[in-house]
């Protein structure tokens, strides 16, 4: 994976997840002890304020942040948007079994040149996705495009440990030669849960994360840590409106 670059490593990435579609949310479940779903939540409650208006959610995957996004009174509608069209089809059978089918619609799209307008949506949202962007200041600058002003963009990911704790030692090891093992076993792919932690490894840590949100343009940057560090939220706001507080 490293020696891929640009277009290249994403097609690699987009034909991974296409292969794991199918086993997705169960090995998300074991990899998170069944956290996700809390971490997705607590992420939505960031993302959406006191703004009503459609939302955007990134790498919507199998669509599980778009139907958190749906839950919430002040979103008028959901798009999903996701590199690997095998995702999508799931996504949409949750949506319809969910009873969501009028709130959360999905589409094939690349995050690097988003096909939508500008200033459109109250939040923009990315759940375990921007590690895969192959160009992530051209990724977040696009987000920020077609945010409102005054619009939240909030991020979920696994980062790159800060510090020589115990943790920062141990969750390293874990998810070089852990990790792989579990993909193989529950979800058919060792080679998916092989780029995991080299993508974690190759990644950014939250404080750096948080600097290219600001880079981005955004204000008001602030991160929260989960899961001993491993996991953070992210949130910023889009200038030109009065901020949220």
């Amino acid at each position: 994976m490293a020696q891929l670059k640009g277009d290249e490593r994403a097609r690699y990435v987009a034909r991974m997840f296409g292969h794991i579609s199918e086993r997705y949310d169960r090995l998300n479940s074991i990899m998170s002890g069944g956290r996700h779903h809390a971490w997705r939540r607590m992420a939505t409650n960031m993302a959406v304020m006191e703004a009503t208006g459609p939302a955007l959610d990134v790498a919507t995957g199998t669509g599980d942040f778009a139907l958190e996004l749906t839950n919430r009174p002040e979103v008028s509608g959901v798009i999903g948007l996701d590199f690997a069209p095998e995702m999508l089809p799931l996504a949409r059978d949750k949506t319809r079994e969910r009873q969501m089918a009028d709130r959360a619609g999905y589409a094939v799209a690349d995050a690097h040149n988003l096909p939508l307008p500008d200033d459109h949506f109250i939040c923009a949202t990315v759940g375990f996705g921007v590690r895969n962007f192959v160009d992530l200041p051209k990724a977040l600058g696009e987000m920020v495009r077609v945010l409102r002003p005054g619009g939240n963009l909030v991020i979920l990911e696994i980062v790159r440990l800060e510090g020589l704790g115990v943790v920062g030692k141990l969750f390293p090891l874990y998810f070089q030669y852990v990790t792989p093992w579990i993909g193989a076993i529950f979800g058919g792919n060792r080679e998916a849960y092989t780029y995991l932690p080299e993508s974690v490894q190759g990644f950014l840590s939250a404080t750096e994360l948080s600097a290219m949100l600001r880079q981005a343009g955004l204000q008001d940057v602030e991160h929260r840590k989960l899961a001993l560090g491993t996991v953070a939220i992210h949130v910023g706001i889009k200038a030109g409106a009065t901020s949220h507080g």
